[in-house]
């Protein structure tokens, strides 16, 4: 018996000091410490408690510091709250200063970004002396007596018949007019009138008919079949009469931007765009009116309405069309009588001969040129008087004229 009670009495010995040593053992009354003067006395469970708490968040709180300072404002503002222990109150005040350094860094940023792109809409780029060259344009034009102030768009409808008539002959002379002179589309427009130039009468002739009333005009073949196309879409759908948007006009058949443009201004008389045809194309990239060079009309269209004020869109075709059928002319300008003949970069320069094609005879390679077709004692006395005079033959003199009007 009395060893049951000693096994029992050390079992309790040990169970009350894992009870005094561990924290899981821990209960609501009071745990036997021991003091540095080696007495023991006993500290309540509660102050215990509380302080593993504090250190165990004292702990965890400085990893949370670097997530939160890293995290963008939004963040930092929502997980703010939750940082209340009054000792990391400066923590609190360090990361309350990097996001308002933040947030003024952004501000700034934002404000250089709208600077800088207004600066960029503001830039306004002009040729120098455009001005005064198109002052000087205006004063060689002022005769009118240009093929196209005679026999151009304007003068080919009948001023006597209705307004949608009118406006179908203003399209009509227009499609005619690409790549072909004015004095042949106004001989042309003068015998679709004679026929009747209506869109259902011509939508109801026959193609070997409207070929002789429009013969010669360029690629008269293909302005056939456009014409017959479109003018059986004006009937179906505007009865007639030519729509009154670019958007519309486009859409017809063998019309392009440069027709509805000048379509747009003539028989509606709005202006909508400028009309660049090969002549304002050629006109405007000699006198350097251009920020860069272009290699088409539709280039030149746009950069040209960057700069040029709108009021001189609807005159800046029909002065550089006659300023080019009569002085600026394609090969050989008459640059001594212009008078931008000193403002123009171009002026006194042979105009640029086209590249030929590849495989033609004026192409890279082995030079095989077409020679005039001569009698041999015609091109005897050539070479007798070339030797007589000790000058070469000029290049011009082995090309026949066809040739030459192709490649220049």
């Amino acid at each position: 018996m009395p060893r049951n009670v000693r096994c029992g009495t050390n079992l309790c010995s040990v169970v009350q000091s894992l009870k005094m040593s561990s924290p899981y053992f821990m209960q609501s009354g009071s745990v036997l410490t021991r003091n540095r003067s080696g007495g023991a006395g006993r500290v309540p469970a509660a102050s215990l408690r509380s302080k593993l708490t504090s250190s165990q968040r004292d702990a965890d709180t400085v990893p949370a510091v670097k997530v939160k300072a890293e995290a963008e404002e939004a963040t930092v503002s929502d997980l703010k709250p939750s940082l209340t222990p009054l000792s990391t109150d400066g923590c609190h005040e360090r990361l309350d200063a990097s996001s308002r350094r933040r947030r003024r860094r952004q501000v700034k940023v934002e404000y250089d970004g709208d600077d800088g792109a207004s600066q960029t809409k503001m830039e306004h780029w002009e040729p120098p002396d455009w001005v005064t060259q198109l002052g000087f344009i205006r004063e060689m034009r002022s005769g009118r007596d240009a093929p196209v102030d005679n026999m151009g768009a304007e003068k080919c409808y009948d001023t006597e018949a209705p307004a949608h008539v009118r406006r179908f002959q203003v399209l009509v002379s227009l499609m005619l007019s690409s790549q072909t002179k004015d004095q042949v589309t106004g001989a042309a427009m003068q015998r679709l009138r004679a026929h009747g130039c209506t869109a259902e009468n011509i939508a109801a002739t026959d193609d070997k008919k409207l070929g002789e009333l429009i013969y010669p005009v360029g690629f008269w073949r293909n302005k056939v079949k456009f014409l017959k196309q479109t003018s059986a879409m004006l009937v179906t759908e505007f009865g007639g009469d030519i729509p009154s948007s670019v958007e519309g006009l486009v859409r017809l058949p063998g019309v392009g931007p440069k027709m509805a443009h000048l379509a747009m201004d003539i028989a509606w008389d709005q202006v909508s765009g400028i009309g660049v045809d090969t002549h304002v194309h050629r006109i405007s990239n000699r006198l350097g009116w251009l920020k860069k060079p272009t290699k088409n009309p539709e280039d030149t269209r746009k950069a040209l309405e960057e700069w040029l004020p709108r009021e001189l869109w609807s005159e800046i075709n029909w002065l550089l069309v006659g300023f080019g059928q009569q002085l600026c002319l394609p090969v050989n300008p008459l640059c001594s009588v212009c008078l931008n003949q000193y403002s123009c970069p171009s002026a006194h320069k042979c105009s640029p001969a086209k590249r030929p094609k590849p495989g033609s005879p004026g192409s890279a390679g082995p030079v095989h040129r077409i020679k005039v077709e001569t009698e041999p004692a015609e091109e005897s006395d050539v070479r007798n008087k070339a030797a007589a005079t000790q000058e070469p033959t000029s290049p011009l003199t082995r090309w026949t004229r066809r040739q030459v009007k192709k490649y220049c």
